[in-house]
């Protein structure tokens, strides 16, 4: 049997061994990108994307329309906070590849995108009405919970998502370093990480190359973008993501960390905050 044909369960088994991870990985190792994905179509059950419409999503984007006409459906997990550009880079890449907007229940059909924002919000002037201005600022941790994590969690439990493909790459640094093809979180959420292995140059590359859309702000000096409070410019020499949360000691929004933790802390604020204000 050839490397290309090791086989796996078909859907994989949660919880997953961690024997079976190694091998998975080991195999998936071998792959390209393309080949990551089309595994991924294979085995993971009830898979979606999780994309903010960063370049490594965008190439998985554009590799999946180049594979099949029933892509997993996007995600997006609005903060309300991005940037302008990024809200158009949004439209473009749903004209470019047929994307169309659906809901939670309803019989959209085609390549689908869900929109998830923070819950009870429309606005950032509704996430300032409930949550008070500039969150990020005095409690980062809660503001992550708020826009990203809680988010993510109600868009994954309304679809019944088992699995996400991310945009995340080893050469991103930080928390990524070490990432693996597969991983399997504290929920058992099975991520793809198929461009793992992608350097920003080769993800460039195929950018232009295949002269897929992407954000004008990566023209402007940016190379990583989030929220356009936390997101700066970088300069020569410095690594992709150190335009995120310059100057502080962090390298992920919140989505890629342990979710009970987060949720378990955003609960103590909470209590605590109607401590106070009951006092």
């Amino acid at each position: 049997m050839s490397s290309s044909e090791v086989a796996f369960p078909k859907p994989l088994p949660s919880p997953l061994p961690e024997d079976l991870l190694a091998s998975i990985n080991a195999h998936l190792s071998t792959l390209t990108p393309e080949g990551i994905l089309r595994w991924g179509l294979d085995h993971l059950p009830n898979l979606y994307q999780t994309t903010a419409f960063g370049l490594t999503g965008l190439v998985a984007i554009d590799m999946l329309s180049k594979m099949t006409e029933n892509p997993p459906p996007l995600i997006f997990l609005d903060t309300l906070y991005h940037f302008r550009e990024t809200y158009d880079l949004v439209d473009e890449v749903k004209q470019r590849y047929g994307y169309v907007d659906a809901k939670h229940g309803d019989s959209t059909e085609g390549k689908k995108i869900y929109v998830y924002r923070p819950e009870g919000c429309e606005s950032a002037a509704d996430f300032e009405k409930k949550h008070g201005e500039k969150l990020w600022e005095k409690d980062e941790n809660t503001y992550d919970y708020a826009v990203k994590v809680e988010t993510a969690r109600r868009a994954y439990d309304e679809l019944n998502v088992k699995s996400v493909i991310t945009g995340r790459r080893a050469s991103q640094g930080g928390d990524r370093a070490n990432l693996q093809p597969l991983e399997v979180d504290d929920t058992g959420l099975f991520k793809l990480n198929p461009l793992f292995s992608w350097s920003f140059g080769i993800v460039e590359w195929h950018i232009n190359h295949n002269n897929v859309p992407r954000n004008k702000l990566l023209s402007q000096g940016y190379k990583s973008i989030g929220d356009w409070h936390s997101t700066s410019k970088v300069k020569e020499g410095e690594g992709e993501r150190d335009g995120r949360w310059k100057g502080k000691d962090k390298t992920e929004c919140g989505l890629h960390k342990d979710y009970f933790a987060m949720r378990a802390r955003a609960k103590l604020q909470a209590q605590s905050e109607s401590i106070t204000i009951s006092a």
